[in-house]
């Protein structure tokens, strides 16, 4: 189980497993026959209209179960589709595109095979987790005078034959060995039901470094569009800021030589105004230094750069760093501005008055979360700040991940993979 993730209570993880084996059963099954039947429908030609709508249901259903095998159990399901074009058709050309386009996807297809596991062996699994506990209470109830109803007619509870008193003491001892085995294993359980699932809806080694590709060909694109941006504001406030500064000095300067003989008391005031220009352009100068990368970053490096970034923020604001060594300078700029972004997010949408920044280092990558008690409602879209931080940490092989219920709190998770000087 992944470090991050608490082990859940062994009567948390029942309750979890009773509710994974009826959607398991009753959703799979569903989706599974709806899936056939579509697709049989594309031979009388509106199953391509169908399809689309039952597989989008069919990819909800399993990002839903990625989703809990995260949160439950610290199992990381990567989710393996392909994205659609852009400029994908609308109208009837568009659905049979899409439908083309969902069938060729071999994720597709894994899905289907995982309904069918999900619907047999998933829903055993998950259904033991919570089976022991309720089992195990089952010869308790014996023990405690239910025996009596099969004096005549002999009950087997497991392999306890379940006919007086005796029989139903033994029945309550091997409901504690069972109950004591649920209270032990049953999270074990729950985490081999998602671990079952992941060797499905997981992408194969192909998949991976295809959509690995796909990815970083993305990243690499916006990261030339955000350098070229970079430029052009750099040079933007070059041009407006320290460089009309440096002009107005020098043209003050050339005033002062011709007036330093014939009016010494108004190139006095020249000189004066000239030096604040100066001090001006100087203070311009090192802020944009300092857009570009902070002194204390690469003097101090990135635990000591956030701790002076959180200083600076008007509500209260804590900061862990568990770093063990140095962060490779082009992951920990990218680091640093992308926490410097996900806290102004904070600052400007989320209302609140707490936030929480932990950074650390574990087993090759750099992980960073920011906690606020804000309202909530955070979500990766186009053109949100999230986005642009997802595409930033791209660059560099990472993941984002938003956890934003509605009212709070909201947690923002950044993963870079690098390793430690």
């Amino acid at each position: 189980m992944d470090s991050t993730t608490k082990r859940p209570g062994p009567l948390v993880s029942a309750g979890r497993g009773l509710m994974l084996s009826v959607v398991s059963l009753a959703g799979s099954i569903i989706l599974f026959v709806l899936t056939v039947l579509s697709l049989a429908f594309i031979l009388l030609g509106f199953g391509v209209f169908t399809t689309p709508w039952v597989l989008t249901l069919v990819r909800a259903h399993a990002n839903q179960r990625r989703l809990l095998a995260a949160r439950w159990s610290g199992v990381r399901v990567p989710v393996p589709y392909r994205s659609f074009p852009a400029d994908a058709r609308t109208g009837v050309t568009g659905r049979v595109e899409r439908c083309s386009l969902m069938l060729k996807d071999p994720a597709t297809w894994r899905d289907l095979q995982w309904l069918l596991v999900d619907m047999t062996a998933g829903f055993f699994t998950a259904l033991l987790s919570c089976a022991l506990l309720l089992y195990a209470v089952e010869g308790f109830v014996l023990a405690a005078g239910l025996w009596r109803v099969f004096e005549n007619d002999r009950y087997w509870y497991a392999f306890v034959p379940v006919s007086s008193q005796t029989t139903g003491l033994a029945a309550a001892a091997l409901g504690a060995v069972l109950f004591g085995l649920g209270l032990r294993y049953n999270a074990d359980l729950l985490r081999g039901h998602f671990l079952l699932a992941k060797t499905l809806l997981a992408p194969t080694t192909d998949q991976e470094m295809a959509l690995r590709i796909e990815r970083l060909t993305e990243s690499r694109h916006d990261a030339v569009d955000t350098s070229a941006a970079e430029l052009r504001r750099i040079e933007r406030d070059l041009h407006d800021g320290a460089q009309a500064r440096l002009v107005a000095v020098g043209m003050d300067l050339g005033t002062v030589e011709a007036l330093i003989e014939k009016d010494p008391a108004r190139a006095k005031a020249l000189i004066g105004k000239a030096r604040q220009s100066s001090a001006e352009a100087l203070t311009e100068l090192r802020d944009l230094v300092r857009g570009i990368h902070p002194p204390v970053l690469a003097e101090r490096g990135l635990g000591d750069a956030v701790k002076a970034l959180a200083l600076r923020l008007p509500v209260e604001t804590e900061v862990r760093v568990e770093l063990t060594g140095r962060v490779p300078a082009p992951v920990e700029s990218a680091a640093y501005f992308a926490v410097s972004e996900a806290l102004t997010n904070v600052i400007k949408h989320a209302g609140a008055d707490r936030v929480w920044v932990d950074v650390s280092h574990i087993r090759g990558m750099l992980k960073i979360a920011v906690t606020d008690n804000g309202g909530g409602g955070a979500v990766i879209g186009t053109g949100s700040g999230l986005s642009g931080l997802e595409r930033r940490l791209g660059t560099f092989d990472g993941v984002l991940a938003v956890s934003s219920p509605a009212g709070g709190p909201t947690m923002v998770t950044m993963e870079i993979p690098c390793e430690l000087s």
